[in-house]
């Protein structure tokens, strides 16, 4: 008996979730064919959201020792290593060392110079499709807000066209379903953004560590050699 009436209030949720999400998907589709363009606005910003997060994980990694390896390479003399660890550690941190190796034997100014164009590129790599998510952020809820004013000069025409037809409940009805568009650009909006300044927070670390490993690459290279 007891099972049954679980049973029954397993069912009777599950029934409810169903019915909630077609009650929202039938809202979703009352916003009107502007639904079509912020749809693919938010998918579009998942998907470079989601490439550029997977990237920045990547470069992101480096062994805590990578810097102590090098360091004992280089003031041993032994460049090659150091050159080949840097090759083998796929990430800015170890391809802006790696030209700085290449670079030993000139003056301390030409292998700065030198790594911080490398960092440049690498920030660049980084940075790349930000400004799409940029301007998705701006835009979606532009969208919103369009498809609200077309919504609402749409039911104003027909009021005015046969204003007996219109009570307060219809209104309001009306006005109800012509905001559905402004609220969906807004939170599309605000999505990307959270997701966009996560984004520039890991490129942020991962540029912290780049100006600190080639500072200490500049030190290690002012050291006596074994």
């Amino acid at each position: 008996m007891f099972h049954l009436f679980f049973l029954q209030m397993d069912t009777t949720k599950v029934l409810q979730k169903v019915e909630g999400f077609k009650s929202m998907g039938n809202t979703i589709m009352q916003g009107g064919w502007l639904m079509l363009p912020l749809a693919l606005l938010f998918v579009v910003a998942l998907f470079f959201f989601f490439e550029r997060f997977i990237l920045l994980q990547k470069f992101g990694k480096i062994e805590e020792n990578f810097m102590n390896i090098i360091r004992d390479n280089v003031v041993s003399g032994n460049i090659t290593a150091a050159r080949s660890l840097a090759k083998n550690t796929p990430n800015p941190v170890a391809r802006m060392i790696d030209k700085g190796l290449q670079r030993i034997g000139k003056p301390i100014e030409a292998i700065e110079k030198s790594m911080e164009n490398v960092g440049v590129l690498e920030m660049y790599k980084m940075e790349k499709n930000l400004n799409i998510l940029n301007i998705i952020v701006r835009i979606a809820p532009l969208f919103g807000f369009l498809g609200t004013i077309i919504g609402m000069l749409s039911l104003f025409n027909g009021i005015s066209q046969s204003p007996e037809g219109f009570g307060i409940n219809a209104m309001a009805s009306g006005i109800y379903v012509k905001m559905i568009t402004s609220a969906a650009g807004l939170i599309i909006g605000i999505v990307t953004y959270l997701g966009y300044s996560i984004l520039q927070t890991k490129i942020k670390k991962i540029e912290n560590k780049m100006e600190a490993a080639s500072a200490e690459f500049i030190d290690i290279l002012q050291e006596p050699t074994r």
